[in-house]
């Protein structure tokens, strides 16, 4: 789970190291991340639950966890993973990776802050189970990053290719998204976004999915961050979605 920054006033984070490098830096609950990263030598975590409904009435679910770690002043490490709960299956380990977030553009005029952030997932989650692909795939997102007053905007295009004869997954993949968040009143923010997987190829390939998501954020404290909402598809196979959880910075490492 890749998401936006959630709570632009409350946090007032920086477009570069935030001034309190104890202040959260949301990705969640969006599919888009955002160009920015946790201050060098200090660890954030974030960790939610995902409750679907499915065209066909059944029923889901996800609980992904990400560790973020600031290396350098535009470098951050993430390590991912997840419990999944498939329809009809138990709970239990999900795929799991690792992606390097790297700022490369500040204050560009058309760009806004840009960073590339290359991903490894493993097939660590059982594939009998529908918890996993059984399949390793090499990632790379493109993340613009932009304000707009107190409103962030935050624009992924992301592409995957993974191991594999596309039987169990799709051997190429592509995502786009468009996020936005901003202030309501106090500690209370917003956040909502438009995101699709366009239509793949081969044995397992499937048609275009686009969907929404919307809903409330809450700083408890500058190291804490709560949010809900919900998430309603417009078009493919999709489940419609609540969602719920939190983000918090742990302190510092190093």
């Amino acid at each position: 789970m890749l998401g936006a920054l959630l709570l632009v006033v409350a946090t007032a984070v920086g477009a570069q190291v935030p001034a309190d490098p104890h202040a959260v830096q949301p990705e969640r609950p969006t599919v888009a991340t955002h160009a920015y990263t946790v201050a060098p030598g200090w660890i954030e975590v974030e960790a939610g639950a995902e409750f679907d409904r499915y065209p066909d009435k059944s029923r889901g679910g996800s609980a992904p966890v990400l560790i973020k770690l600031g290396l350098g002043g535009r470098t951050q490490l993430d390590l991912f993973g997840a419990l999944v709960a498939p329809p009809g299956r138990r709970l239990g380990g999900g795929d799991a990776g690792l992606a390097l977030k790297w700022r490369i553009i500040d204050g560009s005029r058309w760009l806004g802050d840009l960073a590339l952030q290359p991903s490894v997932k493993f097939p660590t989650g059982a594939v009998g189970q529908a918890r996993g692909t059984g399949t390793t795939d090499a990632g790379i997102i493109v993340i613009s990053s932009r304000r707009f007053g107190p409103v962030e905007l935050d624009v992924n295009l992301g592409y995957t290719r993974r191991s594999g004869d596309g039987t169990a997954a799709p051997r190429n993949a592509t995502l786009w998204t468009v996020s936005f968040g901003g202030p309501i009143r106090g500690r209370v923010g917003w956040v909502a976004e438009c995101f699709g997987y366009p239509a793949t190829s081969g044995p397992s390939g499937s048609g275009s999915v686009t969907a929404v998501l919307a809903g409330p954020t809450l700083l408890l404290r500058p190291w804490l961050a709560l949010d809900a909402g919900v998430i309603a598809p417009i078009g493919g196979v999709q489940p419609s979605a609540v969602y719920a959880g939190t983000v918090y910075n742990v302190g510092r490492v190093w």
